[in-house]
């Protein structure tokens, strides 16, 4: 993360004895990222977190990728698959993969268990609904509108907070999700021309203390999954301090960069990781000039597939596409893409427009995996043509 903190107790000095009240040491945990050479925290246990009791090859529900083919652009309706409800984490349903990203849709009514992806960090967006992300580092309260980012290997889990079901868009990373490094001086402070700072950063408050015995922990590793048992709760932290945690920014806070004609999507840009890049598309007043057409021009991205999520609002460039609340589009490298016939005519001499959205760029090809292929509009390929297919 851009920026230190510290939360609980801490000694003055790092890896120095630090005494409980009993007189034994607490159990200092160093967990940081790129071996010793970048963001790293310390967290002081009650009881060693390295005491497990148990550890099972565990085989999570099976899910499969197939290629964009035939090449082309595609409309996911993800309200399609409402089901009788799952927990946020086990639950999801992966839609579209490569070996860099991986998008998961899930409707969320019960607390999933505790989970640690040693794989990557995970970005969860939060549709609709309320949730508490529980970590060994804290609470995180999140609701609609909140990006939520869990770097990788720390043990959490969501609960859902009643009556509304929670809705989470879930993009899990092969590496580290953050800001752009152009949005950040060299000491890791936000710069002036970002469209969010420090300021709009939430991060834990206070510890959360567990007290628990033989505890299971689901774990996403590099070999496959592991179910492992802890002797003690693994939310003993009382105190911790550095620049990883968790945290929670809201989309609502993302202020939008905007020009006399129309902007490309850097602009947009909010979060990067591993070979893509994450942005979001909020209310703003459109293109000054006087000429100015304010919805996209027809583009093609030779080098990445564009994923769109539609979380709000009125998005001009897709309407009479069938779009609506909770749709994936996905406009694939190697087909040129751009707004429905009509809609740079209709967008002239609009002041502003109220979308609301979240964009994946990947730089390499996005699989389609089952559940996606379940609630895909099969028709969306041919509007710009205005004719029906019915094969392909």
């Amino acid at each position: 993360m851009p920026y230190y903190r510290s939360v609980g107790e801490v000694p003055r000095k790092r890896h120095t004895q630090f005494r409980q009240p009993d007189g034994s040491l607490y159990a200092e945990e160093l967990m940081g990222q790129e071996g010793f050479s970048s963001d790293s925290s310390l967290l002081y246990h009650r009881y060693l977190p390295t005491a497990i009791v148990a550890a099972d090859e565990y085989t999570p529900p099976a899910w499969s990728r197939t290629p964009n083919l035939p090449l082309k652009p595609r409309h996911l309706r993800t309200h399609k698959l409402d089901g009788a409800g799952a927990d946020p984490i086990l639950g999801r349903q992966h839609l579209l993969a490569n070996d860099d990203v991986r998008i998961s849709y899930v409707v969320a009514d019960r607390p999933s268990p505790l989970y640690r992806n040693a794989v990557g960090d995970e970005c969860l967006y939060v549709e609709s609904g309320a949730a508490r992300i529980e970590s060994a580092f804290g609470v995180l309260g999140v609701t609609a509108g909140d990006y939520v980012v869990i770097p990788t290997s720390v043990v959490y889990r969501i609960v859902p907070v009643a009556p509304d079901p929670l809705r989470l868009l879930a993009i899990e990373a092969s590496g580290h999700i953050g800001p752009p490094k152009r949005y950040l001086s060299v000491r890791g402070q936000f710069l002036e021309h970002s469209p969010y700072c420090e300021r709009d950063v939430r991060g834990p408050e206070a510890p959360l203390l567990v007290e628990e015995t033989d505890v299971e922990v689901y774990v996403q590793h590099r070999r496959g999954w592991t179910r492992h048992v802890y002797a003690n709760h693994p939310f003993d932290v009382v105190g911790w301090d550095g620049h990883l945690y968790p945290w929670a920014f809201s989309i609502h806070d993302f202020e939008p960069i905007t020009g006399r004609v129309h902007q490309p999507p850097p602009v947009h840009q909010t979060f990067q990781g591993p070979n893509f890049v994450i942005c979001s598309f909020v209310p703003r007043k459109v293109d000054y000039h006087p000429l100015a057409i304010p919805v996209p021009y027809n583009h093609h991205n030779v080098d990445s597939d564009e994923m769109l999520f539609y979380t709000g609002g009125n998005y001009e460039a897709r309407r009479g596409s069938g779009i609506e609340q909770g749709s994936i589009s996905l406009h694939p490298a190697g087909f040129t893409h751009g707004p429905q016939p009509g809609a740079p005519e209709r967008a002239i001499g609009a002041e502003s427009f109220d979308e609301l959205a979240v964009m994946v760029d990947t730089f390499r090809p996005l699989d389609l995996c089952a559940p996606a292929l379940s609630c895909e509009d099969t028709g969306y390929a041919w509007t710009w043509a205005g004719r029906t297919r019915t094969s392909g």
